[in-house]
Order: C-alpha cells, then structure tokens, then sequence
C-alpha cells in the first residue's frame, strides 16, 4: 500500500508488534461496530425462533414443488459437503506440526529477493528487518529489485545497502516491468539453494529465514514453503482489525490443515521460500505464462506453487515463520485486492486441472484431489449461489436476513473460538463483524472475478 494507506513501519516494527491489543483501545465507533455486529447476529437467532411458524409454513409449502425440493435438497447436499469439508480440514489441522529450525552448519545457502515499485522508505525497514535475522550471514544472500519505481524507492534501497556496509545486491529495472520480472532477476542472479522472497512493504521476525528453509533440509521432497502472514498495521483502523483476525484463521488454520497434506495451494508473496531446482524447471513456463492468449501479470505466487506442486513436490506452510505486512485501510483498495486474488484463484484453479486426477505425485493424492474438488465447486457455484441469494432476498427478505446472519454468527464463532483459543477474546471478535461486512460489501468480489478473469491489471499498483 502506498502514501496514507500505511504508518510507518518505525511507528510499527516488530518490536512493538502483539496480539495483546485490547478492546479497552477502541474508539467509541469501533465499540459499536463490534458490539453491534454482534447483537444484530444473536437477534437473528431470536427472530427465528419468533417467526419459526411462518418460516415452517413457507417451507412446507415450497416442498410441494418439484423446483422447490430440488432447491432445498441441493443446499442441503452442499451444506452436508461443506461439513464434511470442514471435518476434514480440522483433522488435518490436529496433525500439523511446524517444522523446528536446523543447526547453523545444515542451513542451507539462501537468496533473499525483494522487489519493490514506489514503496519508499517502506522498502527501507523491510531490509534492515532482513538484515538483522538469526542467519549465518556468510550464507545470506540478499537482492533487491526496484521495479522502475517513479518515487525515492531507489534511494532507499540504496541507503539500506550503505548502512548495511553494500552487503545487498541492488538492481533497477529502467522501466515497470511488473513483479514477475522483478522476481525473475532475483531467481536468474541469486546463487542460493533456497530461493525466499518477501514483499516490500513487509518485515520480518529474527527467526523467520532460519524457520523458513529448514523443511528443505529435513524434507527432499519439500518444494516450497509459505510463510505465516500477519497484520502489521492492524490498530489503523477496522478493515485492518478484521483482517488480523482473518488472516490468523486463513494460514494458522487453513494453511496448516493443507500443509498436513503437503499441499498448500499458494504460497504467498509477503512470504515465500522456494527449492532452486524446483524454480528452474519451471522458471521459463512461468515467467512466460499466459491466460487465454495474454501475458500474465498476476498471481505469479499461486502460478509458482501450482508449478511446482505439478512437479511432484510438497508445498508446506510454516507457523514458525512469520511476516508482518501492511494491509488496505480503505475498502477502496480492499476490494481491488481481492478482486486480484479472485482472478488470480479462478486462473490456477483451471491450471490445476492439468494435473490434479494425473499421478502428479508419490503417496496417497485423495486428500489433495477432496481439496481441489472443493476449490472447483466454490468457482462452479460462485455465480449462480449469488444470482439465487439475490432471488431470495427479492422473494422474502426477513428469512434471506435471518438465514445468513445466522450462518454468519456460526461461521464467525469458529474463527473467535480458533483466534481467542491461540491468542486473546478481545481480538477474536473482529471476526463478528467481519462477516457482516464480507456478506454485504464484499460477497460480489468473487463472482465479479469470474466473470472478469480475462482483466489481468494489478489494480492496487
């Protein structure tokens, strides 16, 4: 994020970073928003109850239609599969285990790239947070690419490298030639075994690069790792509050679930660590990947991991390993990010097809394919679940209100019990709010993205 979308990273390094921050905190706004996110769901329950009768009554009456029970019991197969998914995805999530840090004389040797376009004196913080990482230096090798950049991002990559005694490898690129290409530098000038790339507008813990490319040593069939991402401006305001609870739940829960199977589906960009050898197989495949006859410009991080996981190797999340990156503060550039990550979703989804019901990979490949074949129904029904929602909301809006807000208070009181479990209650409720605000201002997203997956503009750049 750029300008006034972000502090400083000096008003919120790592230092002053936890989970610790309390509602006691809030603006009386941000009390009401929690609060009344919460009264609104519970009183939904209560007017089910008040109106069960009519609720009932309409039900038994839509059964007496042929297209009716076909509706009814088509959401009832879909909601039995969604449980079924969950189940599983919790099972998973008991058998996770990170991986703990190597000794210094296994680390292996690891290139460190982060390219940056107009980021400023954020690229700056970035740097000095790599720099001061529990690493053996003499096996530290750090690259940063200014992608063309039209403000002083170039001076602060080089004032890094001065205060780092010229300890970083800086490039420029004379024209915005996208991250992917920024990326691509690094992977053809790094001489690392273990590719790790970070955004720059993020930082880093002591322990995250040792943490980080440790699987690779215990584990020859590790092929990347995605790193645990947090939110480092989350007491800037709501949208970053929500994020922080959302963010927890999507890697911690998630991402460890999927990393039981060795199967995580995207490797971030604020995180990342890749095997050389798994990168240059495909490296020329990626670089000059195309949709539909265009160039690729986006989601070149879920284009890798599919890459590489086609390839036969494990992709792997570690908890262990975590980074704090900046987050929108306006929904204006929200729902431009998710847009990107929907179309970004959409694309490798029909990539993975390629190669998911092939022998793309030794061992058991159920548990992948039961993931995969989850990824597709979300895409196949995306459009037509929201065309349906909006028919019934026109045809009876108090049970359409009633039913989604209390599906949203169950959901939601599976992130608060994950999140307050781990960490602390008061942040937990972020997540009430946040699906009231996901179920009315952002649900449109994703099938917005279907619909324009063809559009590959960065949006947020």
């Amino acid at each position: 994020m750029k300008g006034s979308e972000v502090k400083s990273m000096e008003m919120v390094g790592v230092e002053e970073f936890s989970f610790q921050s309390k509602l006691s905190n809030l603006s009386k706004k941000e009390w009401l928003v929690v609060i009344g996110a919460q009264v609104l769901m519970i009183a939904s329950i209560w007017l089910m109850g008040i109106f069960h009768p009519y609720f009932e009554a309409l039900h038994l009456e839509r059964m007496q239609t042929l297209g009716g029970r076909i509706v009814i019991y088509t959401l009832l197969g879909l909601l039995g599969f969604q449980l079924l998914f969950f189940a599983f995805t919790t099972y998973l999530y008991f058998k996770y285990k990170s991986i703990a840090s190597v000794s210094d004389d296994l680390l292996p040797k690891t290139t460190v790239i982060i390219p940056a376009y107009n980021e400023g004196k954020l690229v700056f913080q970035t740097l000095l947070s790599i720099a001061k990482s529990d690493f053996p230096m003499d096996k530290l090798e750090i690259i940063a690419i200014d992608d063309g950049s039209s403000d002083d991002t170039w001076f602060w990559i080089n004032k890094a490298n001065s205060e780092l005694g010229g300890q970083i490898k800086v490039h420029k690129q004379p024209q915005n030639k996208g991250k992917r290409w920024g990326l691509y530098h690094g992977f053809t000038h790094g001489n690392g075994e273990v590719f790790l790339t970070i955004d720059s507008d993020s930082i880093i813990e002591k322990n995250t690069i040792r943490n980080m490319v440790s699987p690779f040593v215990v584990d020859e069939k590790c092929g990347a790792v995605a790193g645990n991402v947090k939110v480092l401006n989350k007491d800037q305001g709501m949208i970053p509050r929500m994020l922080h609870v959302s963010f927890t739940f999507s890697f911690e829960f998630i991402r460890s679930a999927q990393s039981a199977l060795g199967f995580v589906l995207c490797t971030p960009g604020a995180l990342s660590a890749y095997r050389r050898e798994a990168v240059f197989h495909c490296l020329n495949d990626w670089i000059h990947q195309k949709f539909l006859g265009q160039e690729a410009t986006i989601g070149e991080d879920r284009a890798m991991t599919n890459m590489i996981l086609k390839q036969g190797y494990d992709v792997k999340f570690q908890r262990n390993a975590n980074v704090l990156t900046n987050t929108p503060i306006s929904f204006r550039n929200l729902h431009k990010m998710f847009t990107r990550w929907g179309r970004s979703n959409v694309r490798e989804t029909l990539m993975m097809s390629q190669f998911m019901f092939k022998n793309f990979r030794k061992g058991n490949k159920m548990g992948a394919r039961f993931i995969f074949i989850n990824q597709w129904m979300k895409l196949l029904l995306a459009v037509p679940m929201f065309l349906m929602m909006f028919v019934f909301f026109l045809n009876n809006p108090l049970l359409y209100l009633c039913t989604v807000l209390v599906g949203a208070f169950v959901f939601s009181s599976i992130q608060v019990l994950f999140f307050s479990k781990r960490y602390n209650l008061s942040e937990a409720l972020w997540a009430y709010p946040y699906s009231l605000f996901y179920l009315f201002a952002l649900c449109w997203i994703f099938p917005f993205a279907i619909t324009t997956v063809r559009n590959g503009g960065w949006l947020t750049r």
